[in-house]
């Protein structure tokens, strides 16, 4: 698979101060943040996590894959929610791994047309295009 060239309209920069148990901000400061291992990792849990920031991301990019998606089908998704869970975990090779489950919360649309949306958002999205073939992403509507 090619690496596809992009028209780049935006580049977001944040840089990182003693990896997962330290600070991670924006270089416009709008983001600024504690960073400290979950205890389940053995860690504090007292800051966020770069997997909660993962979740956060990939959830508010989805919803907006979805947005596009049902305009484009005139499909009204008002009230509709995107729910991203990351999962981190060893990997049989002695790395850590992750996996993303998706779940899209779509009100006034029936079960098929939501499952429909999701599938073309996933197609939509550049969290997903980043994601396809490197992690496991499960995809569900509630």
């Amino acid at each position: 698979m090619s690496i596809q060239k992009i028209d780049v309209k935006y580049t977001a920069v944040a840089t990182a101060e003693n990896g997962r148990d330290g600070r991670v901000a924006t270089d416009d400061g709008k983001l600024d943040v504690v960073v400290n291992p979950p205890k389940e990792m053995g860690g504090s849990g007292a800051g966020t996590n770069p997997e909660q920031l993962f979740a956060a991301g990939y959830s508010a990019c989805f919803q907006g894959a979805l947005g596009v998606v049902a305009r484009k089908e005139k499909i009204d998704i008002t009230g509709s929610t995107v729910t991203a869970k990351v999962g981190i975990g060893s990997t049989e090779a002695g790395g850590f791994g992750l996996e993303v489950a998706i779940s899209a919360s779509i009100p006034n649309v029936d079960e098929a047309t939501a499952k429909s949306l999701v599938e073309k958002a996933h197609e939509v999205c550049p969290y997903s295009s980043a994601t396809r073939g490197n992690i496991k992403v499960e995809l569900s509507v509630a």
